[in-house]
This record gives structure tokens, sequence and C-alpha cells, in this order.
């Protein structure tokens, strides 16, 4: 989790005053933008983010965390990748998309986007079951004996 301050954003009309976003918005941008790349399966996540989806409250900001020191932001993203992707590609792909969307969207430079990959998720297999033969042994022959 970012730290409590909220980040200011240097404006080019100083007069006007001040802009300062919380980094818990810095957080959610990075995970969108980290969750909408190809091969991206899921943001890792907490229990208490996992509670939170079961009640219908999307976690929006999980999966990412968010350092500040010395006018040096970087962002960490942890990610779970579907099966079959290339890694080092999709990697790639979420540090240049974290990157210009936090650019586009505040202005804000990042000295890193770190990529953790957690896991990889495969595919999901359905396995077709017939509703009349719900209880249907391989063992058992057609006359109820055992083989």
């Amino acid at each position: 989790m970012a730290e409590d301050t909220n980040i200011t954003l240097t404006a080019d009309e100083p007069s006007l005053g001040n802009i300062e976003i919380a980094p818990q918005v810095l957080e959610i941008i990075a995970g969108i933008a980290a969750n909408d790349v190809d091969g991206v399966a899921r943001m890792r996540g907490s229990l208490a983010n996992s509670v939170n989806e079961l009640f219908g409250r999307k976690e929006r900001g999980k999966g990412v965390k968010l350092s500040l020191s010395d006018d040096d932001l970087r962002v960490d993203v942890y990610v779970y990748l579907d099966y079959g992707v290339s890694v080092p590609k999709v990697a790639l792909a979420i540090q240049e998309q974290v990157k210009q969307q936090l650019l586009f969207m505040t202005d804000l430079h990042l000295s890193e986007v770190n990529v953790h990959v957690e896991g990889v998720i495969p595919e999901k297999t359905t396995q077709a079951v017939d509703p009349n033969n719900l209880f249907d042994d391989d063992d058992e022959s057609e006359d109820g004996e055992n083989k």
C-alpha cells in the first residue's frame, strides 16, 4: 500500500493553487492499466480483497505497490499471467502500459515499473457431464456387477 501522503503536482500556473493526488489513485490507475494488457489473468490480491469482491466491491488497486522517495516514483506490479503467453513480452507490455497511463493521466514520470510474475493460470477446461449418468462408474458392467 502506498504512503498516506498525497503527491503534489507542479502546476504551470502556480497562482491557481495546488494539485494533490492520493497514492491510492495512482495504484488504481496502474492496476487497471496492467490488468488491461493481453495475457494478464489477474492481479495479486489479499484475503481482504477476495472478501470484498465476494460482496461485489471490486478492488482496482490490488497487486500494485507504490514507492516514493526523494522525488523518485516507483511502481511494483504483481500479476498472474495466462498459460501459454510470452512472459517477457507481457511484462514489457505491462511496463509500457503502466508508465504511459500514469504519464497521460497525471503527468508523473516513473523511475521504475517492476513487474513481478507471481504465477501462471492454466486455461479452464470444461468437462462434459451427462445429466442422465451422474453416478455411472466405468468399473461396473451393464448388469451392475463389478468386473
